[in-house]
């Protein structure tokens, strides 16, 4: 087999199974582990998959640009948030992440709603304007102009003055084995920053990132109170965390 069959073959493999693993590839085309973990690695260079310990998972197509992000499963994230709004009781006190999704939450939230509204994304902060009964602190930082949030240092110790009791997480990946995950190394750290200042985290998960996963642990499955998503076949992520249906 040449390489770009070879190549073609592992990408169909991972459409069809969500997963590929190098050993067994590798036995069944009778070549070396290390044959099919360059292919892997080329594969990864290219942005077709994420390479993971052992083979590789599927790349989520949520790790675009924020710009781009906005016209992807626009339905889905429309769906998700519905339901997200609902957990932002009146008088408490929420944390919504950066992104499309938390964007379309704040969006979702209903205009005489009484709450305090915890952000480290401007757009964000900027859609609740015209809810006159929302308190809303942005959070300031060095501006991560990719998912349009603040992150780093500043952001990060700013967070530790928060108590809040729900946090409604972003991320491009939710997989069973590999969690929860994300693009960039700073943006996971404030992420699992805010985890910690709230007393529950759900996690907004429109149909695409399901099964996908990125370069960068947000949290473990375990960590978290719920998914929020609109995907059908979500039974082996289920058997881990409790799925909330959008």
């Amino acid at each position: 087999m040449l390489v770009g069959e070879r190549r073609d073959l592992l990408l169909t493999r991972l459409a069809a199974e969500g997963k590929v693993l190098a050993k067994d590839v590798a036995a069944e085309l009778g070549v070396s582990e290390d044959s099919i973990r360059r292919d892997l690695r080329d594969l990864a260079a290219a942005g077709l998959c994420q390479r993971v310990y052992g083979g590789a998972l599927p790349v989520s197509p949520a790790v675009a640009d924020y710009a781009s992000r906005t016209a992807i499963a626009v339905d889905g994230k429309d769906r998700v948030a519905r339901v997200a709004a609902e957990l932002v009781r009146p008088g408490s006190t929420a944390i919504l992440d950066g992104g499309t999704t938390t964007l379309a939450v704040a969006k979702a939230l209903p205009r005489d709603l009484e709450a305090t509204i915890v952000t480290h994304s401007p757009t964000v902060a900027v859609a609740l304007l015209d809810h006159p009964g929302i308190d809303v602190f942005l959070l300031g930082g060095r501006l991560f102009r990719h998912s349009a949030v603040t992150c780093g240092a500043a952001a990060a110790e700013a967070a530790q003055a928060i108590s809040a009791d729900v946090f409604l997480l972003g991320v491009t990946g939710v997989h069973p084995e590999a969690g929860l995950t994300t693009g960039d190394a700073e943006e996971a750290a404030m992420k699992r920053a805010l985890a910690r200042r709230a007393a529950d985290t759900f996690v907004l998960a429109s149909a695409e990132k399901i099964g996908a996963a990125s370069r960068f642990t947000v949290l473990p499955l375990a960590d978290v109170a719920g998914v929020i998503t609109d995907a059908e076949n979500v039974q082996e992520l289920a058997e881990r965390v409790p799925i909330l249906r959008a």
